[in-house]
């Protein structure tokens, strides 16, 4: 007795005998029964399925030259989790595919693509979306505001010129693939995808001529590639991407900040952008005083009942002071009238 416990606290001896051995095999078959495999079977259709695909929780039918799959397999699929498609021919996906509600991994890529069914917003369990190198020329609009739990989103390769307007709500997303597209611009509220980890923008060449300021308030970034567009100016904000570790901007006309101040270092991009915003601050504080007295704000001369356009005033129309009657004394409003507190005293008559 003493000599097999101390097999057992040394680990020589399941104290469940060989059950919790013989129940992790089972398991492990359980969960391989589970896989239905025909990738890389040469298939121009699926042939009919007699067997139940309900148990069924991973699909995989890559590699193969399938044009379509029929409506009534996906829909049997009521437990499926990870459905993989990618490298065939299909030019859509089936309307069926939002009563996956347990989907969480989709892979579309590597097929003929052109669009997405607005059911897939259904696939609210979805965590990771592939669609690269597709001929994608739109996501679905609403796409952001029923995916609430997607992490991944890859459309690599495509000819998407936006990315849709709800992507803002995507605010799960840790990862965003969108190079090599036709992206003429980011969408707004950018920001709100406070876990972003990592932002591929790159060779949308000649498309993509600015970032929004929005990606200097991604708190979470860590890797960012705006390589091979249009850019030439950063925006100031990105001088906050303190958790930024890798980043590249190589291929574009960049001359805020200058390529040699981007090659040197990351912290030498951040002090650049951060002393140019810190700048900027400064200048308006100063300059809004003088575009005050220049559009006469401050120095027009009160002709009561009377309106005049003042000399460069680019088309604004400045109206003279005048009295205001029954609310509160016209004196008083006279003292704290910005012509008084801006204005050296002239021994003038005060106005009534």
């Amino acid at each position: 007795m003493r000599e097999m416990g101390e097999k057992r606290r040394r680990g020589h001896l399941n104290p469940a005998g060989f059950a919790g051995g013989l129940h992790d095999h089972e398991e492990k078959k359980k969960n391989e029964e589970h896989k239905l495999d025909m990738s890389g079977m040469s298939m121009d259709a699926l042939p009919h399925l007699t067997m139940s695909l309900g148990q069924v929780t991973i699909l995989d039918l890559s590699n193969n030259n399938l044009e379509s799959i029929p409506e009534s397999i996906i829909a049997r699929l009521l437990n499926v989790v990870v459905l993989d498609v990618r490298s065939n021919q299909l030019k859509s996906l089936p309307n069926s595919i939002g009563c996956l509600s347990k989907l969480k991994v989709l892979n579309v890529s590597g097929n003929l693509l052109e669009s997405l069914p607005n059911t897939i917003e259904e696939c609210r369990a979805l965590e990771e979306l592939h669609a690269n190198f597709n001929e994608l020329t739109k996501l679905p609009d609403t796409l952001g505001f029923e995916l609430h739990s997607l992490r991944k989103l890859s459309v690599n390769s495509n000819k998407l010129a936006h990315l849709p307007f709800s992507t803002s709500h995507m605010t799960a997303l840790r990862a965003l693939d969108a190079r090599l597209n036709c992206l003429r611009a980011l969408p707004d509220g950018l920001e709100n995808l406070v876990n972003l980890e990592t932002l591929n923008v790159s060779q949308n060449f000649h498309f993509l001529r600015e970032l929004p300021y929005a990606v200097g308030l991604l708190v979470s970034l860590r890797e960012l590639d705006v390589s091979y567009n249009s850019i030439a100016a950063l925006p100031d904000s990105m001088g906050c991407l303190t958790k930024l570790v890798r980043f590249s901007a190589v291929g574009n006309p960049l001359v805020s900040p200058p390529m040699d101040v981007v090659d040197q270092s990351l912290d030498a991009m951040r002090a650049y952008l951060t002393a140019r915003m810190n700048d900027g601050g400064a200048k308006k504080k100063k300059t809004w005083l003088p575009k005050l007295v220049k559009y006469s704000t401050f120095t027009a001369r009160m002709t009561p009942g009377r309106t005049r356009v003042h000399e460069n005033t680019e088309g604004l129309l400045m109206s003279d002071y005048r009295s205001l009657n029954g609310i509160a004394s016209p004196r008083f409003l006279t003292m704290l009238s910005p012509r008084r507190l801006f204005s050296p005293r002239r021994n003038s008559p005060k106005h009534c």
